[in-house]
């Protein structure tokens, strides 16, 4: 989104120094989760609904809580907790699945995906300028799945790289793993 500068009566001298005052603001959806606040890019996020009617597919990686029925369409589920390696997130009254679109491993096409968070907070728009790079240590969660830090009204909100978060191969070859172990559990009892 762009900022608009007011240019009337400022000799030219001034305009490029005006196009610098400039700074891009991106809106970011905030939410909770593990009491942590986190946020995703707007662009990516299609919709925000209650947590129900998730069903559970077997075999799948412990982040994958399992499918909705949203419109017709399929849509695999994923708890963002467990995703980071931490414990699933309780249901409560307050958690939502938010629908984010993603790039699929067919070039050129897209997906549906939900993430169970804790509680959806606000959207914001964040400048540019308050946008620290990820840091490469001192995180509980992987430095590639954070495209940034801010800090919005004295707290700090990790910015989450969705493209990494939810990357279709990397969940797919979680479930191939998943599935050769529950295999050769079976096999061996």
């Amino acid at each position: 989104m762009n900022a608009l500068v007011k240019t009337a009566g400022r000799p030219p001298g001034q305009l490029a120094a005006a196009a610098q005052e400039v700074t891009e603001q991106k809106q970011y959806l905030t939410f909770i989760l593990g009491g942590e606040m986190f946020s995703i890019s707007i662009l990516s996020i299609k919709e925000i609904i209650w947590y129900a009617n998730l069903t559970e597919v077997p075999m799948m990686p412990e982040c994958i809580r399992g499918v909705i029925n949203l419109r017709g369409a399929v849509v695999p589920v994923m708890d963002l907790s467990a995703r980071f390696a931490k414990p699933p997130t309780p249901v409560t009254k307050n958690t939502c699945i938010v629908i984010i679109e993603v790039d699929s491993p067919n070039e050129g096409e897209r997906q549906n995906m939900g993430i169970v968070v804790d509680a959806v907070q606000a959207v914001l728009e964040i400048p540019s300028t308050e946008i620290e790079p990820a840091p490469s240590f001192g995180t509980k969660i992987r430095s590639d799945f954070i495209e940034g830090i801010a800090k919005v009204n004295g707290k700090f909100v990790i910015l989450l790289n969705v493209s990494q978060v939810l990357s279709t191969e990397e969940i797919g070859a979680m479930g191939r793993a998943a599935a050769s172990t529950d295999a050769a559990a079976v096999a061996q009892a």
